[in-house]
């Protein structure tokens, strides 16, 4: 694999800024300690620019080539915040904070986008402009939307934009990515059903919600099976279910909450449209009353095909041929990223975590053998789509 020689030299330094980022994990946009990390490193690296606050408590990075003839900018992006989950790992570096946890890798995709930020002020060896992003509150916080919000593409005149998640179950080495839809759009639902409660011993003189949503939660997963082309994708997930007090009492009210996961806008369209409509038609044929609440999330994660053919090609020179997966399977999580492919056109690619535990959960952790990787496609991105 032809690793940047420079980044190998590289690996122990960004592997130990990552451990730190990792014993030190924060949520949301509460991430002033990684933020001011990420902010003095940068300076420290001789950028030309660092500007902190973008989307509350985002930080961009701007490095400029030994020239800047062509007028082109680009963005690349890594997230910094980590979940609320406490650590089971029992590494050296486990998490010092009880109760949170780099469980998802940003500590990973942070660190890998600080080395190459440091090799780009190093070398400058393109023509343009580059952003590095430093991005808080994916998790759930949607601080990608924040950051375009505060101006991000226009204020740095970013022409294209990337992104990087690392990946569980693909072997270090490897890369995934492909054109269109890559990560899911993430929506969410709250049924409200209204019955007539009573004694537990007269149900025939209830409308009983309980019946009505257990019928109702069935009745949903048809929207998919029956109703959505078996070549896309869609998911429909009830999560929650909320009723009653007493086992001898038939409630008056029973709620409903979960996940609506598709990959294309049309599919999240009509299932929109039939959640709204099907949910009070199926509880009036019941007796009852019931509202669908549907709340949008991250949009679809779209991949644009230009940007995504250029990123391939980019992973194959790092990796190999043979080690770039171009079609990889799309997931059905989210990822705020879309914010800013919504803005600009750029692509967001998968790398190998190895064998490791899965994203989100209290044993996992970030394979600091992928960092050469990583890092190494950052910069060649970089010089490639500058070039000098």
């Amino acid at each position: 694999m032809p690793i940047v020689n420079r980044i190998a030299d590289l690996h122990a330094e960004i592997t130990g800024w990552r451990r730190d980022l990792h014993a030190h994990p924060e949520i949301l946009f509460a991430v002033e300690r990684t933020a001011g990390k990420v902010e003095a490193l940068l300076t420290a690296f001789g950028c030309d620019a660092v500007i902190s606050g973008m989307g509350r408590t985002g930080v961009v990075g701007i490095i400029k080539g030994r020239t800047t003839q062509s007028g082109r900018t680009i963005g690349l992006r890594a997230d910094m915040d980590a979940l609320p989950i406490t650590e089971k790992t029992r590494a050296d570096y486990a998490s010092q904070i009880a109760g949170k946890m780099h469980a998802c890798g940003h500590d990973g995709h942070t660190a890998m986008l600080l080395g190459a930020a440091k090799y780009l002020a190093e070398t400058r060896n393109f023509d343009g402009t580059v952003a590095v992003i430093f991005q808080p509150a994916e998790e759930g916080g949607a601080g990608g939307r924040e950051m375009v919000a505060d101006g991000l593409m226009e204020r740095f005149g970013i022409g294209e934009v990337y992104g990087m998640h690392n990946w569980p179950g693909m072997p270090v080495g490897q890369f995934g990515i492909r054109e269109g839809g890559i990560m899911a759009a993430t929506d969410r639902f709250s049924i409200e059903i209204e019955g007539l409660g009573g004694h537990a011993a007269r149900p025939h003189s209830t409308i009983d919600p309980v019946v009505i949503a257990g019928q109702l939660i069935g009745a949903l997963q048809t929207l998919v099976s029956r109703n959505v082309d078996p070549l896309a994708s869609a998911v429909v997930s009830v999560t929650v279910m909320e009723a009653g007090d007493a086992d001898n009492v038939i409630p008056r009210s029973a709620r409903l909450k979960g996940t609506v996961r598709t990959l294309d806008g049309a599919v999240q369209d009509f299932i929109q449209n039939k959640l709204e409509t099907f949910v009070p038609q199926f509880a009036a044929s019941f007796g009852a009353k019931a509202r669908c609440d549907y709340l949008r999330g991250y949009p679809v994660t779209m991949n644009w095909p230009q940007q995504t053919a250029f990123a391939a090609t980019i992973a194959a020179e790092v990796a190999g041929v043979d080690k770039v997966d171009r079609d990889v399977a799309p997931s059905m999580a989210g990822e705020d990223f879309s914010f800013m492919l919504e803005q600009r056109p750029g692509a967001y690619i998968f790398l190998g975590n190895g064998d490791s535990a899965e994203l989100h959960t209290d044993n996992y952790d970030f394979n600091d053998e992928a960092i050469p990787l990583g890092t190494s496609y950052w910069v060649r991105l970089a010089e490639r789509a500058l070039p000098l």
